[in-house]
C-alpha cells in the first residue's frame, strides 16, 4: 500500500492543497499592507482558542477559528482606532494568546504532545470532521480574496485613495484581518500555529523576486504555496518529521532560488537602477508600480473632471483606476 492509499494521507494532501492556496492568497494582502506579521499574533491567539476547545471538550477547530476572528478584530479596531500602534497591538496579543494557550491547556489535563499537534501540524490528526471544515473555511478565503481583488487591492496600496473613490476602508481592512484570521485556523493542521504566517508571506515574497504585477504576484504566491505544501507532506510522511516545519524549509529554499534568479534576469535587463533616488528619464524602464510614459492623451488640471487626490508635494488625479501625476515634461501612472 503506497502512502497515497492511506486515508489520512488523502485528508492531509487535500487539506494542504487548501492551505497552499489560502494562506498565500490572503499573504499577498497583509504583505502588501506591511502587515506581514499579523498571522504570527493570530496563530498565537489561535492556541488559547484551541485550548479553549481541548478545555470544554468542544472541536478546537471551532473554537479556535471563533477566538481568532475575534483577537483578528481587536488587532484591526486597536490599530485604526486606538492609542497604541499596530506592532504595540500584536505585541499584546502575541503574548496573551500564547500565555493563555498554555494556561488553558494546563487546567485541561492534556500534555505537551498534544500541543504539538497543533504548533507544528500533524499528518495523522487530520479528521474526516475537520477536513469539511477546512474545506469550508478555505473556499470562503478564496472566494473573498478573488472575488474582491479589486477593492482590496485598492485599500492596501492606497486608503486615501480607496476613500476618495468611495470603499469603506475600515470595512475592507477588518474583512482582510478576519479573513487572515480564518486562514491560520485552515492551516494549522497542516502547518500548525507557529508556522503558518510563513505560508503566508514566503510564497508572496519569492513570487515578488520573479513578477511584475500584484495579480502575478498573487497566482504565483498560490502556485508557490500549493507546491510546498504538498512537496512538503510528502517529505515528511517519508522522513516522519512534523510537516509544518518541512513545508516552511522547502518554501524559504524556493525564495533562495527565485531571489537568486530574479536578481541575475534583472542584471540581464538592465532593470537595476544605479541611482535608486534618482528621476527616472523618460523611456527608461523601471520598476512597477511606477511606469514612465512619454506621452498623455489627456492634461489633467483641477477643472478636467477627474477625482483629485492631494498628496504633500503633488496632486494625483483618478483616470481608468490609475493615479496620474504631472512631473516636468511626463506623466507618472501608478
Amino acid at each position: 500500500m503506497t502512502m497515497f492509499q492511506l486515508e489520512f494521507m488523502q485528508r492531509a494532501l487535500i487539506a494542504g492543497l487548501l492551505t497552499g492556496l489560502s494562506a498565500p492568497a490572503i499573504g499577498t494582502y497583509l504583505v502588501q499592507r506591511r502587515l506581514s506579521l499579523m498571522g504570527d499574533g493570530i496563530g498565537h491567539i489561535a492556541i488559547t482558542g484551541v485550548a479553549l476547545g481541548l478545555l470544554t471538550g468542544t472541536a478546537p477547530v471551532f473554537t479556535a477559528v471563533i477566538v481568532s476572528i475575534a483577537g483578528a478584530t481587536a488587532i484591526e479596531l486597536v490599530r485604526a482606532r486606538g492609542k497604541a500602534s499596530g506592532d504595540v497591538a500584536l505585541a499584546l496579543l502575541f503574548y496573551g494568546g500564547i500565555a493563555g494557550g498554555v494556561l488553558l491547556i494546563g487546567l485541561a489535563g492534556q500534555g505537551a504532545a498534544t500541543l504539538n499537534t497543533y504548533l507544528f501540524g500533524s499528518l495523522t490528526t487530520v479528521s474526516s470532521s475537520d477536513l469539511y471544515v477546512v474545506v469550508g473555511l478555505a473556499v470562503t478565503v478564496l472566494v473573498v480574496a478573488i472575488g474582491l481583488g479589486p477593492q482590496l487591492f485598492a485599500v492596501c496600496q492606497d486608503e486615501e485613495f480607496a476613500r476618495v473613490t468611495g470603499l469603506r476602508v475600515q470595512l475592507l481592512n477588518l474583512l482582510i484581518a478576519v479573513m487572515a484570521a480564518v486562514t491560520v485556523t485552515v492551516a494549522m493542521r497542516t502547518v500548525g500555529l507557529l508556522l503558518v504566517s510563513a505560508l503566508m508571506v514566503v510564497p508572496v515574497a519569492t513570487a515578488q523576486q520573479i513578477t511584475r504585477s500584484f495579480r502575478s504576484t498573487f497566482v504565483t504566491a498560490c502556485v508557490i504555496g500549493v507546491v510546498a505544501c504538498l512537496a512538503g507532506i510528502v517529505t515528511s510522511y517519508n522522513a516522519n518529521v512534523a510537516p509544518g516545519a518541512t513545508i516552511v524549509v522547502l518554501a524559504l529554499a524556493g525564495f533562495v532560488v527565485a531571489a537568486t534568479a530574479g536578481t541575475l534576469i534583472r542584471r540581464r535587463q538592465g532593470r537595476v537602477a544605479p541611482l535608486a533616488d534618482a528621476e527616472p528619464e523618460v523611456g527608461v524602464p523601471v520598476p512597477e508600480p511606477h511606469v514612465v510614459s512619454a506621452g498623455h492623451p489627456h492634461a489633467h488640471n483641477p477643472q478636467c473632471g477627474h477625482t483629485k487626490v492631494e498628496h504633500d508635494d503633488h496632486v494625483d488625479y483618478v483616470h481608468d483606476g490609475h493615479l496620474h501625476a504631472a512631473h516636468g515634461d511626463h506623466w507618472d501612472e501608478h
